[in-house]
């Protein structure tokens, strides 16, 4: 006869029926742009990125791979189109102050337009500029004014000779300068032939060449003075000239951006740099082919001034429909940030305004960014910057080239961009809560907490929903499509991984990884469609690549190194499940629980805890067992006894409290006599009034139970007890199905241990009668007189 407890082999498993897919492979499916179950969290989004006040920036919370970048990311892409696009910014030289280049904004594509401009205007004044000073009539007036000069410089020192010669001497000009010779005889002498003459009379010549030095000296003057004019007046008029060529471009460029004071002021000082330089300008040519000979000498280098005349266009949102959203993997501070990009300059690193670079934060600036909180916490200085960026709303470019470079740099500080736009970072529970507790600027600059779950209802819907991404999946990767059978199959992997018969997980990471794997055997088998039978196969392999310490166990317990009954009948003795966990692989093992209880008024002895093997949870889980003796056997006499735990050969530590019933029923077996059925394993917690409360890990425990059953041959005897509780989270394998189907597994849920005490001893466990006495025979009335006699035995005694 059937007993009440057990489980029909319909109970075990969530199986998918394929009839609820409205397709026959995933290839007939479109992409999806919207997460699965999580209405809650999108709604939480939506708002949050509709506050438009400071500090109203978001963090999505949730496990990961549950699709909250892949959501975020589409849902941005869809309301950013309708957003203004941002404006464009540029760097422009700074002529008052060069270390500090000018940040101008521009409407959007003004700004690649600005840029194209000033490139257009460099060549065409350079240009005109070489045409205009290199036509016949400038060449005629320079000619006519260096004429001149040569005309008052000749008749200068015509004047000088003059002068001179009244005291005998002579005055000749060279390219080094003047010089007067004496003159004898009517004949000017060399300095040779002035040495040989009497000292008297070089005496005489000396003290007259001392008024001539001084003739000399007051014509050079005048020389010099009127070759300074000349130059002067050259260039006055080169620039005359040159201001009406300049004129004509700068007042274009002017008109067109009337309304921007800063470009307005950036082409009036273009204009006089122009004006300034002219010269080089029209000798441009010349002075690059001297500085060509002499590359290697950086003093003979003159700048060519038209390289402060660039736009740097640094952010260009031409091309850009609606508000930007930037997503990046790169977490580097200048990626982030922007950069200041440098150049050797024999031996110097050298820059200019041409040589900043925006980062991520820039190219978002009037839109959204998304960071992923871990990687961006694993550079401090990168939150840190974030932070004070979001908080003065601006951000700047620093120098961040290494503080103990040997090179001299010529570094710049350039104005700050204001910045106004949503930043989204994307983390779990534990770094929010973190940044929660250690940040005071976190809860002010992140207000709106975003919380996606890792799991959905499990309906057609949601159903559908996880087929088509499966498809973008597949698509993505250009592998197979999954039919019907094949994503139904998905679907009872993902209820198991949900933990739940009504529930979805949406851990889509595991599930692709499932159904890649899968695409990946069919691939194997030359079939061009994935089917329930590769997922199957995944699903298998997946374990069995990872299941060494679970086939160490199981040839330890075949040849009996651990102890482990699955027959016949112990009293104070019987097999709890437990869970291990080895990186990433997590299996179900029975651990040998035993109980001895004896007179005295130690109470119960957890003898993990006593050699510090034991967990808290363990722990608090064997002091409940007191309480549950006291209140059912305890009422009129006091509870004496002690009693001692263990669970056998385990030697690695114990946590958790999904034993505690195992334990209470060793407890009652050993006070009662009555033997425990050895083929049962049990798991489930229990509290102080015998109530069984859930355990985690069910399916892992069942599954490493009936393996070893398996192993020794099920006989019909076998099986698990679990707290009903658990019955929803059931997923089992095909395999235990088909055995409990075929009444050689069994599978019992039950909610107290009275249910419990009896599914394993065959014998009632007895309930109070108006006396308060439990009936003759059962489990509790034999423990209660067990009981009785231990007080007796105590109070004897005294």
């Amino acid at each position: 006869m059937k007993n009440k407890n057990e489980l029909s082999y319909k109970d075990l498993k969530m199986t998918c029926n394929d009839s609820i897919f409205n397709f026959e492979t995933t290839s007939e499916l479109e992409d999806i742009n919207t997460g699965i179950g999580q209405e809650r969290g999108i709604k939480a989004l939506e708002f949050g990125l509709q506050v438009d006040v400071k500090g109203y920036n978001l963090y999505l919370e949730g496990p990961s791979g549950v699709g909250k970048t892949m959501y975020t990311k589409n849902y941005l892409d869809k309301i950013s189109i309708k957003k203004k696009v941002p404006n464009d910014w540029c760097y422009i030289y700074n002529f008052t102050n060069p270390n500090i280049p000018i940040a101008v904004s521009l409407p959007a594509g003004q700004g690649k337009e600005f840029k194209d401009n000033m490139d257009g205007f460099i060549k065409e004044i350079k240009k005109d500029i070489k045409k205009t000073f290199n036509a016949d009539d400038f060449e005629k007036e320079k000619t006519l004014i260096k004429q001149q000069f040569e005309e008052k410089r000749t008749a200068l020192l015509d004047k000088l000779n003059i002068d001179a010669s009244k005291y005998n001497f002579q005055v000749k000009a060279s390219q080094n300068g003047i010089y007067m010779m004496p003159i004898v005889d009517g004949k000017a002498i060399e300095e040779a032939e002035f040495d040989k003459l009497e000292p008297e009379v070089k005496k005489q010549y000396e003290e007259k060449s001392t008024i001539v030095q001084e003739q000399i000296m007051i014509a050079i003057n005048k020389i010099k003075e009127i070759e300074r004019q000349s130059d002067k007046k050259i260039s006055e008029w080169q620039s005359n000239i040159a201001l009406l060529t300049v004129s004509a471009h700068i007042n274009f460029l002017k008109s067109k951006y009337k309304r921007n004071k800063k470009i307005n002021n950036f082409l009036t000082d273009v204009k006089q740099d122009v004006l300034k330089n002219v010269s080089y300008f029209i000798e441009e040519d010349e002075i690059n082919n001297k500085q060509n000979q002499h590359s290697t000498n950086p003093n003979i280098k003159k700048q060519d001034p038209s390289l402060n005349y660039r736009v740097n266009l640094f952010i260009d949102n031409s091309s850009l429909d609606g508000a930007p959203v930037i997503m990046d993997s790169n977490y580097s501070y200048t990626n982030i940030f922007g950069a200041l990009e440098y150049e050797n300059y024999y031996g110097a690193l050298k820059t200019d305004h041409t040589m900043l670079k925006p980062g991520l934060l820039q190219q978002a600036n009037g839109g959204y960014i998304i960071f992923q909180a871990k990687d961006l916490l694993s550079n401090p200085a990168c939150y840190e910057a974030l932070k004070k960026a979001l908080r003065v709303k601006e951000v700047g470019i620093e120098n961040t080239v290494e503080q103990r470079s040997s090179m001299i740099m010529i570094s710049l500080k350039p104005e700050p961009i204001p910045l106004d736009l949503k930043v989204i970072l994307i983390g779990n529970s534990q770094i929010y809560q973190t940044l929660l507790a250690m940040d005071g600027d976190f809860k002010k600059l992140f207000k709106i907490k975003v919380e996606f779950e890792d799991d959905a209802p499990l309906n057609k819907e949601n159903a559908n929903k996880l087929a088509r991404i499966i498809h973008g999946f597949c698509e993505h990767d250009k592998l197979p499509h999954l039919d019907k059978s094949a994503m139904a199959k998905l679907v009872e992997h993902a209820s198991k991984l949900a933990g739940s018969h009504s529930k979805l997980s949406t851990r889509f990471d595991d599930l692709i990884q499932i159904a890649g794997e899968a695409a990946t055997w069919a691939k194997l088998s030359r079939s061009k469609v994935v089917t329930g039978e590769f997922v199957e196969k995944a699903l298998k392999e997946q374990i069995n690549r990872v299941k060494k310490f679970d086939s160490k166990y199981m040839e330890m317990i075949e040849n009996h190194s651990l102890l482990i009954n699955t027959s016949g009948f112990e009293v104070g003795t019987l097999n709890g499940l437990t869970v291990m966990t080895v990186g990433d692989y997590t299996f179900g093992k029975p651990a040998k629980i035993t109980v001895n209880t004896y007179t005295g008024k130690n109470g119960i002895v957890n003898i993990e805890r006593e050699v510090e093997l034991s967990g808290s949870s363990h722990s608090k889980g064997v002091l409940i067992l007191t309480g549950y003796l006291g209140e059912m056997f305890a009422q009129n006499i006091p509870l004496c006894l002690t009693a001692s735990i263990c669970f056998e050969q385990l030697y690695n530590g114990v946590d958790g409290d999904s034993a505690s019933s195992t334990e209470l029923y060793g407890l009652l077996s050993s006070l009662s006599g009555i033997p425990i059925n050895q083929a049962i394993a049990v798991t489930g917690s229990v509290n102080q009034k015998g109530q069984i409360q859930p355990i985690g890990g069910v399916n892992e425990k069942i599954e490493g139970y009936f393996q070893i059953c398996k192993m020794r041959g099920l006989d019909g005897t076998h099986g698990v007890m679990i707290p009903i509780q658990n019955v929803d989270n059931l997923q089992l394998s095909d395999e235990i199905v088909e055995a409990v189907k075929n009444n050689l597994f069994h599978i019992y849920s039950i909610s107290t241990i009275e249910e419990g005490i009896e599914v394993l001893t065959g014998v009632p466990a007895g309930k109070k009668d108006q006396n308060g006495l439990y009936p003759a025979g059962t489990v509790n009335d034999l423990v209660y007189k067990k009981l009785k006699k231990y007080a007796n035995i105590i109070y004897e005694k005294k």
